[in-house]
């Protein structure tokens, strides 16, 4: 990836001057980006940010097939995120992994009629749903998925081997399974389609920590967000994809209409390897007491996800998740699992996110589409360029939605496609072996590369894809040693993350480039030992080393609930039996 700096430089001449300028650096933003570089057409991507900062870097980590979306009637949507998740599995599976979903259901009919009503687009507000319901449901999500599929249709879980595994409450009635995925790092795949962007064409240019702040004669101003410094930009078109932030980017170049308003997602991760061991493997995806959709998995041997919320909010820039939302967390999971026992102390990370839904007089949030739309707003007088503005999109179907999103705006460039990015992979995705046996062959490679043990190489793999060797490459006898407190990754690991990913920021590598923060494993001393790392790294002073650890623990304390010291290497380790 070419540095920050020399794209400054690049903006400073006005060689950006008459392309596309992709205002978002979150999956739908970059996804633009991706595709227009396909084409070989270059563009100017800027994010007030770092990439996948926002709403991109808050989801349940899911590529699913939208099976909620069939009780609001979005039947195009779920077929079309079917088909995207199957391809994904595909094209990233380094990062995209299938997993079997669990459905209990309370009854065996509830819910029929208003199934109907909802069938028909008669009614859209969410309701209870039985087993019949659900049946039916998942008989017509396996019909979307038989599209390039990789994964089991569904199946019924016997009651008694159900209740054998996990303790549902005694008034789950029924089980189904069916299959969906998961991605493991939503930021690392982000930053990975800018890298693949960038080799595809070199003219192009992303820049975190840039923000749209005006429009003076005809010109964007674009404000380096780390210093102040502002650059005017002519552009031949503007594509806003900042998701909750679009109408703010709107209004900041004469926009005023609203066009977008948010709910709030919020998530938990808890340490619980009880709770991991009962799982084994499987995502509960349950009906609460008042009809919205909740999961729970288990994200390694000791953590599990708990969420979501679907709050109507205007905190977009502090969103969080609250103690409200925590004890209603809490209080689903006790309903659905009655011996679960979540406690606070057991909380190691916890992220909330604002879904950008359009505008809607939905009494229920569940009501409102997760599809996604264009408008338009054309060149006049004060503003010489086109905007076109996306409302909504989802995670799973970026790759759609941008390369409808192309297929918009290339006439306005005097462009035309010239191949879809359907069957392209993702960065480490390219290449990367078929089965058991090829990926050992790539450990030991990267492993014999590195100078590292097979253990380190594995996980290596696990993060990087077959872009493995290139991080392996760059190990030095210095970079072999494990960070100390986090021994899942390697000082030279770090060192790469900062010399190649585009790093601004300290909380860059600590919340995106890696998954320290979300993995429990960000306490104050390790903290302090990964700033050393970084800092020589960045150019950093003692004093601007200093105040980027202070601001990253105010972050994790304020905002993501971490407000202890867990070094696994202490004695006071959680101790299971306070769950057993």
């Amino acid at each position: 990836m070419e540095k920050r700096s020399k794209i400054l430089d690049r903006l400073r001449a006005g060689d950006f001057d008459g392309t596309a300028l992709i205002v978002g650096g979150g999956i739908n933003g970059v996804g633009v980006y991706r595709d227009l570089a396909a084409q070989g057409v270059p563009a100017l991507l800027v994010d007030k940010g770092d990439f996948a900062s926002g709403t991109s870097s808050a989801p349940s980590r899911l590529i699913h097939g939208g099976l909620r979306y069939l009780e609001t009637g979005e039947f195009q949507l779920v077929r079309e995120s079917v088909e995207e998740r199957n391809r994904l599995l595909l094209n990233a599976p380094h990062l995209v992994k299938p997993i079997p979903v669990w459905v209990p259901a309370l009854s065996r009919f509830g819910g029929v009629m208003s199934a109907g009503l909802r069938f028909l687009r008669l009614k859209r507000t969410p309701g209870a749903k039985g087993s019949i319901v659900v049946r039916m449901g998942l008989a017509l999500f396996d019909r979307f998925g038989d599209k390039d599929r990789s994964m089991p249709r569904h199946r019924p879980v016997p009651i008694p081997e159900a209740r054998a595994r996990i303790g549902l409450a005694h008034r789950v009635r029924a089980v189904l399974e069916y299959w969906d995925a998961r991605i493991v790092s939503p930021e690392r795949y982000t930053l990975e389609l800018v890298e693949d962007a960038e080799i595809d064409c070199p003219a192009s240019g992303a820049l975190p920590y840039t923000a749209v702040t005006g429009l003076t004669n005809g010109r964007v101003t674009l404000t380096d967000s780390t210093n102040g410094e502002t650059f005017p930009v002519r552009p031949g078109l503007v594509v806003n994809c900042a998701g909750p932030w679009i109408d703010e980017v709107d209004a900041n170049i004469g926009i005023p209409e609203p066009l977008s308003e948010g709910t709030k997602g919020s998530h938990l991760v808890l340490e619980r390897p009880d709770l991991v061991r009962d799982l084994n493997g499987a995502m509960l995806y349950f009906e609460t007491h008042d009809h919205r959709a909740c999961l729970v998995y288990a994200l390694n041997e000791q953590m599990i996800l708990l969420g979501t919320t679907d709050l109507r909010t205007k905190e977009i820039d502090a969103a969080r998740c609250s103690d409200e939302e925590i004890e209603y967390l809490f209080g689903v999971l006790r309903d659905l699992l009655p011996q679960s026992r979540p406690e606070r102390d057991q909380i190691r990370y916890s992220y909330a996110g604002v879904r950008p839904l359009p505008r809607s007089d939905a009494g229920a949030t569940g009501a409102i589409s997760r599809d996604h739309s264009f408008r338009d707003f054309p060149a006049n007088q004060t503003r010489p360029f086109d905007v076109v503005t996306l409302v909504g999109g989802k995670w799973t179907t970026y790759r759609a939605c941008a390369e409808q999103l192309v297929d918009h705006i290339l006439p306005r460039l005097n462009k035309t496609r010239i191949r879809s990015t359907l069957t392209l992979p993702v960065g480490g995705g390219r290449d990367f072996p078929k089965d058991t046996a090829e990926r050992s062959a790539l450990v030991a490679e990267v492993a014999r590369e590195g100078g590292i043990e097979t253990a380190a190489a594995d996980r290596l793999v696990n993060r990087y894809g077959t872009r493995a060797r290139k991080v392996a490459q760059d190990l030095d006898e210095a970079g072999r040693v494990e960070v100390p407190g986090a021994p899942e990754y390697l000082v030279g690991e770090i060192r790469y993350m900062a010399r190649h990913e585009r790093v601004s920021r300290f909380h860059d590598i600590v919340l995106r480039r890696s998954l320290l923060a979300f993995e429990g494993l960000a306490s104050e001393t390790n903290l302090n030992a990964l700033a050393d790392i970084i800092a020589p790294e960045l150019g950093w002073t003692h004093m601007q080393r200093d105040a980027e650890v202070a601001e990253l623990l105010v972050q994790l304390r304020d905002r993501h609930h971490v407000s202890y010291v867990h070094d696994k290497s202490e004695a006071d380790i959680y101790d299971e039996a306070t769950v057993a």
